[in-house]
């Protein structure tokens, strides 16, 4: 059976990604070792992780003066890591949600921290509007996506302090304009790669502002000035990133992609708001294109979550359990999600509302 991987990461990836990457676990270009034990000091490792830079600049137009670093430690080791190199006096935080509030927690052991605008109020189940941004920020933070909630900015924000954003689940799935940004991060299991790498695109010229002195290798100049070869990176990771990336250039990059995201996040999103077993636990007008979270119709919310999960597993949907803060279900549509298996869930929505009609 053909399986549907709706999984909110590490989540599916494109599928010649996963050949290619198969191919160089047993032999990386015909050199007879595996990328797996390969010396990141290479020629072959430095062309993979110099091209990966080279589409990821190009892929998302970045400006003169960013620095694009592939490090560890995941998203959540930017939650430090940003105020570590950022904050001096004083930071604002947008909550919007599970990863915003860790974000937000991790900066307070670095300074005073502003909770500009929050949606905790409705469970995080829209995106903050019509707040002021205070002028005396060192930067402003945002989570641009929300994978728990499925809430999600659709446009870059203008702010007059540097901005921040954690893009772990929505980069590169629509175009931005970095140059509005001081710091994007995020971790890469989403929508480039698999889990063991995170991207941080960086303006070079906010760093080494702060008085504090910064561990070696949470300094992001560290890794600026080393090309993100200070010490070994996540050499088999930044492969299938490259791979993604190409991949994503070969359809017609970001535009491209974008309009496909809209295509899937349409067809699910209809069939929840038309079938009679389902509603959408999101605002409308904040709806994510990357995750998608719905739950049972008051009609039928006495029905137990896995008459839905097991009726779908059996139809090759994986992944779809909504997180336990929304219940439910949850359908990833990352770049990689093919719209056919977005199809597949619908129908498999259709047939399951036919048992209680």
């Amino acid at each position: 059976m053909k399986k549907h991987n709706f999984s909110a990461g590490p989540s599916i990836l494109p599928r010649v990604a996963v050949e290619n990457a198969a191919k160089a676990v047993l032999d990386l270009n015909g050199i007879g070792l595996s990328v797996l034990e390969i010396s990141h000091r290479t020629k072959d490792f430095e062309e993979v992780l110099d091209e990966a830079v080279a589409l990821f600049k190009e892929l998302l137009h970045i400006p003169e003066g960013y620095s694009v670093l592939f490090l560890g430690g995941g998203a959540s080791m930017q939650f430090c890591m940003v105020p570590f190199n950022l904050l001096e006096k004083r930071a604002g935080y947008i909550n919007t949600g599970v990863w915003a509030k860790k974000a937000l927690k991790e900066a307070k052991l670095f300074g005073e921290v502003e909770t500009v605008a929050s949606s905790e109020d409705k469970n995080f189940s829209y995106i903050p509007k019509g707040y002021t941004i205070p002028t005396d920020l060192d930067y402003l933070h945002i989570t641009t996506n929300n994978t728990i909630f499925g809430t999600e900015y659709k446009t870059d924000i203008d702010s007059p302090v540097t901005l921040v954003a954690d893009m772990s689940s929505d980069i590169l799935s629509r175009p931005v304009d970095v140059s509005k940004y001081g710091l994007i991060y995020g971790g890469a299991q989403k929508n480039l790669g698999p889990a063991g790498v995170t991207f941080v695109i960086v303006r070079n010229d906010i760093l080494g502002k702060v008085s504090r002195p910064i561990p070696t290798m949470l300094d992001y100049r560290t890794h600026v000035e080393g090309g993100s070869m200070f010490n070994t990176p996540p050499v088999f990771p930044i492969y299938v990133v490259r791979e993604t990336l190409k991949w994503l250039k070969s359809i017609g990059g970001v535009p491209a992609i974008q309009k496909l995201n809209e295509e899937k996040a349409a067809l699910l999103y209809n069939e929840i708001d038309r079938n009679s077993m389902f509603t959408g636990t999101a605002a409308v007008e904040d709806r994510s294109l990357m995750n998608v979270c719905f739950v049972y119709s008051d009609a039928h919310k006495d029905l137990e979550p896995s008459a839905f999960l097991d009726f779908a597993k059996e139809r090759g949907m994986v992944g779809i359990k909504g997180h336990r803060l929304v219940g439910g279900f949850r359908a990833s549509l990352y770049n990689a999600m093919p719209k056919e298996s977005v199809q597949a869930l619908v129908d498999c929505m259709q047939e399951f509302e036919k048992q209680y009609i």
